[in-house]
């Protein structure tokens, strides 16, 4: 078994170039000089205190990067919201990257090794950390890792930032007050938790939130919020909690708006069923290349909970009012594209899009 990764910084090291700083095994790259800082800069990420994330831990905490990628003997990887560009400088071998992998997904209380190749795990403060070992990463180890905002976004936000027009803005909120089930889809990365989670601060605080994830990613600005996250079988194969029986323990919960982080399975029949008896104002998020695609994806979700397309079809259209969809532009910009509602099209499930 791999020993702990554990950085320890030697007093008798010497000074090294700027361009670099060595940390354990692992050469720490110094990203270079960005835009003069504003005035008042977003506070710095707050992370887990672990000597793991050390190698990282300054592009962790900054709060312009949204994901870092280390792949294998390709380098490492970050994305500031204008697409992914390299950091120069990073050199790390075979074994130090293995060992660098299973210590950051054992920050999340979870093992990795070569009987449980591929991990994925939330630290505190809401990091989402993904990692895969060879050989079924070609590359060497392969680490994802998906940073939350360092402020909880609003729609204000949001339009700020260009995700959308003043009209936009207006047409979302009214969707919350009118207590609109709402389905969000886009590609990943373009932007549906982020959406979903300004949408939700909306939500009055005389109203109860319940969200369910796989991997709880959802900060929402509201006082009422109470967050399901769905648990892995242990190394037995037992103890698992799926989102499907979470959906139906979260009934129990009286929420006055029932959420799903995303939809993947067979948890949107259970989804579907709720917001179908009276549980108004629930929302949640499907992957979807595009609105036109949206049938086709949730028919296949349907498949995978034993629902053929005709009864799919049926509970999508009575369950869901408005469909928003999101796309990332390739110069790294998040907009909502578009909204749709789904319709019958000779018992098959279409979507109308709305102007």
């Amino acid at each position: 078994m791999s020993e702990p990764f554990v950085v320890r910084r030697r007093e008798d090291d010497p000074v090294r170039p700027p361009h670099a700083v060595r940390a354990g095994a692992v050469t720490r790259a110094v990203t270079p000089a960005r835009t003069p800082v504003p005035a008042s800069p977003p506070p710095p990420r707050a992370l887990p205190e672990h000597p793991a994330l050390e190698p990282l831990r300054h592009l962790l905490a900054d709060p312009e990067v949204t994901d870092v990628f280390v792949n294998g003997s390709d380098g490492l990887f970050v994305d500031r919201g204008r697409g992914v560009e390299q950091v120069t400088g990073w050199q790390a071998g075979a074994d130090e990257l293995r060992a660098l992998a299973v210590a950051l997904i054992g920050v999340g209380g979870r093992h990795l090794d070569d009987g449980a190749p591929l991990v994925d795990v939330r630290w505190e403060h809401g990091a989402r950390v993904h990692a895969v070992l060879p050989p079924v990463a070609c590359a060497g180890p392969a680490i994802s890792i998906r940073l939350p905002q360092t402020e909880v976004p609003d729609l204000d936000d949001l339009g700020r930032r260009g995700m959308f027009d003043p009209v936009t803005a207006a047409r979302l909120a009214a969707c919350v007050e009118r207590r609109e089930n709402v389905l969000v889809t886009g590609a990943t990365g373009a932007g549906k938790t982020t959406l979903l989670a300004a949408m939700l601060g909306r939500v009055p605080a005389s109203e109860r939130i319940v969200t369910i994830e796989d991997v709880a990613e959802l900060r929402i600005a509201h006082p009422h919020h109470v967050r399901l996250e769905a648990r892995q079988p242990n190394l037995e194969g037992v103890g698992a909690v799926p989102l499907a029986r979470l959906v139906r323990e979260a009934l129990r919960m009286r929420p006055d708006r029932l959420v799903v982080g995303e939809c993947r399975g067979e948890e949107v029949r259970e989804l579907l069923m709720a917001l179908n008896t009276g549980h108004d104002g629930g929302a949640g998020t499907v992957h979807a290349g595009g609105i036109r695609e949206l049938p086709a994806r949730l028919e296949a979700l349907g498949a995978l909970a034993g629902l053929d397309d005709h009864a799919m079809a049926r509970q999508v259209v009575s369950a869901i009012g408005v469909v928003v969809h999101v796309e990332r532009t390739p110069d790294g910009v998040r907009r909502v594209a578009g909204f749709a509602r789904p319709v019958l099209d000779d018992g098959r499930l279409s979507v109308e899009v709305m102007t």
